[in-house]
């Protein structure tokens, strides 16, 4: 990848600023509409699983990007700088199904790991989906947490292994 150096997913820093406070942009190709879609995600995890690099991603079903996930089995994940926050905030905001955000953003896309990349992020992870699932109702041993689905619209979660990694050169 032009201007991005490989590095391993060891490599990656603090998982907890990463997602939870820089925020991260889920990245997956929109076939129908010829371009890629990101959304903007604070809730997920990065780890070790089955002996892979993981990453743990959560979408509600509501979202373009859900039914988009639904068929493509790679994707990527762009961290970017604190100079796009204003971007994260429209992709989190905004539709794909009514705009093209990336191309509001100024953002800009390659494919050449065979998945949809942001050449302006400053750390990109490229995902293989592994397993996926539904959270539950019942399955909540926290209660107090049910009240982040007033709706209803319980997350899907897909756990997807590291395939490479890259930081900007």
């Amino acid at each position: 990848m032009k201007g991005f150096i490989q590095i391993s997913p060891e490599e990656l820093g603090n998982a907890m600023k990463c997602i939870g406070s820089d925020w991260m942009l889920i990245t997956v190709r929109d076939e129908k509409q010829g371009r890629a879609n990101a959304m903007t995600a604070s809730w997920g995890a990065m780890g070790v699983l089955w002996n892979k690099n993981i990453c743990v991603c959560f979408v509600r079903p509501q979202r373009h990007t859900y039914s988009l996930l639904e068929n493509e089995s790679e994707f990527s994940i762009a961290f970017m700088g604190e100079e796009h926050r204003a971007s994260l905030g429209l992709c989190g905001r905004e539709s794909g199904r009514d705009c093209d955000k990336l191309k509001s953003c100024g953002l800009t896309v390659n494919d050449e790991c065979g998945v949809p990349v942001i050449n302006e992020a400053k750390t990109v992870l490229v995902c293989k989906k592994l397993y996926e699932d539904d959270l539950r109702e019942d399955c909540f041993l926290d209660s107090s947490l049910l009240s982040n689905y007033a709706k209803g619209d319980y997350h899907r979660f897909y756990v997807c292994e590291i395939k490479e990694a890259y930081r900007k050169g």
